[in-house]
């Protein structure tokens, strides 16, 4: 009923919210006499403001028409190579580098290939952007693009955290063995999950690396304000008060989910005064017709303000196993009956990232892969630590740029070389 009741206050909203875009366009565009009125900018402000906090965000573009490879800027084209009822593996298929002269005039870039794997918690893949950004001049990127689960038929059925599991499992084997695995946030634990069955298996198509960003490998480790909301909750709370099914007018009409629009609410509840200042600054901005901010702030939550709906089952799952149960770490968890076992691991490279000021993935969360991959020799491991670096800075801004980036680079290209 609340999925219902939602969709409702949305279907009274878009008019007042079409209202407020036309009320704003009024007071600021330049062929209109009313946009030179002494408090035409505060007007249109207030609209645009009352526009932005009323509207519906649809998932965003990637956005990435070109990258730039030894200074010549090359096309880039998005295609998937692989469709899942649950994911879609983008490819981002960059174009030749035309040189005028040399053997090398005209051909293609043999680059590492890496298999970029998308959490699936509340945004769209496409906060990856700059990561994939700043990937893309050097590597042949693939992304793991999460379908929205109320746009997933019901006769798909069901999807757990061990399909989510199998899904990676998948995509390597698609993409293998010559690929580097780069994992960020709450894929660290499926994907060393599939890695650990991979190798168990003595699977041919075992990737060369596997480099772990800001996830909850082990979140008992310093716990933050997402691990403790888990544990202290019984899982019947989660069941009880946060699975909701579609509403028909959706494709995947009836089916149980975790409604991106009750994730945004924790999203913000967890950060309001900075949320609530961002807007007020916003609003200030657009009064001074300081346009670049403006644009920065409508990006941000352009992106931040789009979310999808998770499959229940792979929500409460991940509640139970990741978190309360804490199953990989202590050595409990069984994929398709299979156990997981890190310590089986021995030919796939280590790093794992984590950044000081981390407050969704504490620090030693994701260091304890370090630990649990046993079988690792200790030259093919590598651990880094992000100074004055929070979550989403370990995969986008200028710390990613500058410093995480090149490390991921240079571990890649290392193991690449080592397995030549």
């Amino acid at each position: 009923m609340l999925y219902q009741l939602h969709e409702m206050q949305r279907a009274l909203l878009t008019p007042f919210a079409s209202f407020a875009d036309a009320s704003a366009q009024l007071f600021s565009n330049p062929f209109s006499p009313l946009a030179y009125t002494p408090v035409s900018r505060r007007i249109a402000a207030g609209y645009e403001l009352l526009y932005r906090l009323g509207k519906d965000y649809e998932k965003p573009a990637w956005d990435l028409p070109t990258t730039t490879i030894d200074g010549v800027e090359v096309p880039v084209t998005e295609s998937n190579a692989v469709q899942k009822p649950f994911c879609n593996l983008v490819h981002f298929e960059r174009g030749a580098v035309h040189r005028s002269v040399g053997k090398d005039a005209g051909a293609a870039r043999k680059d590492p290939k890496v298999l970029l794997v998308a959490p699936l918690s509340g945004h769209h893949a496409t906060l990856l952007r700059d990561t994939v950004r700043a990937l893309l001049p050097s590597h042949d990127v693939y992304v793991t693009d999460w379908v929205d689960a109320r746009m997933v038929p019901a006769s798909a059925g069901p999807f757990h955290l061990d399909d989510y599991v199998l899904y990676v499992r998948d995509f390597i084997r698609a993409l293998g063995p010559d690929v580097h695995v780069i994992s960020v946030c709450q894929p660290t634990v499926p994907v060393l999950a599939a890695i650990s069955l991979m190798s168990t298996e003595n699977d041919p198509a075992l990737p060369r690396t596997m480099i772990m960003m800001g996830g909850p490998i082990d979140p008992r480790k310093s716990p933050t304000q997402v691990n403790t909301l888990a544990t202290t909750k019984p899982y019947s709370w989660f069941e009880n008060q946060l699975i909701h099914r579609v509403p028909p007018r959706f494709p995947g009409a009836g089916r149980k989910v975790y409604p991106g629009f009750l994730q945004h609410a924790g999203f913000v509840a967890m950060n309001t005064d900075r949320h609530a200042k961002s807007h007020y600054d916003f609003y200030l901005d657009l009064i001074k017709g300081d346009d670049e901010d403006a644009e920065l702030h409508r990006k941000f939550y352009d992106e931040y303000n789009a979310v999808l709906d998770m499959p229940a089952e792979y929500y409460l799952d991940t509640i139970k196993t990741v978190f309360q149960e804490a199953a990989l770490p202590r050595g409990t968890w069984d994929v398709a009956g299979e156990r997981v076992k890190p310590a089986d691991i021995t030919s796939v490279a280590l790093l794992t990232i984590e950044g000081e000021l981390d407050d969704i993935s504490g620090s030693g969360q994701t260091q304890a892969a370090q630990d649990l991959c046993s079988g690792i020799p200790a030259a093919d491991k590598e651990h880094f630590t992000a100074k004055d670096c929070g979550h989403y800075g370990i995969f986008s801004g200028r710390r990613w740029r500058t410093i995480i980036e090149p490390k991921i680079a240079a571990f890649i290209r290392q193991h690449e070389r080592d397995s030549a």
